[in-house]
């Protein structure tokens, strides 16, 4: 488990956009671990976790798009059934809320990084030890 930075960035809703953000990001060496993208109110919103935040605040910010940075927590988890419920339940049962959640690359085979955003990463990292 860690805390990590996740950055929010505010793109146009239009055809290419999420490929040009990603190829922006890879030509400046910057690696994406997890990503969720949709649109919110007309505009597209990417959520990202990505090896070097700072650079790919640089980047995204050089595009125009307007980010912000928030941390969250990074759980590791097997790739089988149960498993987010099993994190899930213990935070519940905490009385740790979860806002939203993604999951992305890991680096070990049959596992998945698991992204939450909590009120306080700091309860939530104390329950899941």
């Amino acid at each position: 488990m860690a805390r990590v930075k996740q950055i929010s960035a505010w793109v146009d809703d239009r055809p290419g956009v999420l490929g040009r953000l990603a190829e922006s990001l890879g030509l400046a060496g910057v690696s994406i671990r997890a990503f969720t993208a949709a649109t919110v109110d007309g505009r597209g919103f990417v959520r990202l976790v990505v090896d070097r935040p700072a650079v790919a605040r640089k980047v995204l910010a050089k595009h125009g798009w307007e980010t912000t940075v928030d941390e969250i927590l990074e759980v590791t988890i097997p790739d089988r059934p149960g498993a987010l419920g099993a994190v899930a339940d213990r935070l519940g049962a905490a009385g740790v809320n979860v806002a939203y959640a993604y999951v992305g690359t890991a680096r070990s085979a049959q596992k998945v990084n698991l992204y939450l955003a909590v009120p306080d990463v700091k309860v939530a990292l104390r329950v899941l030890r």
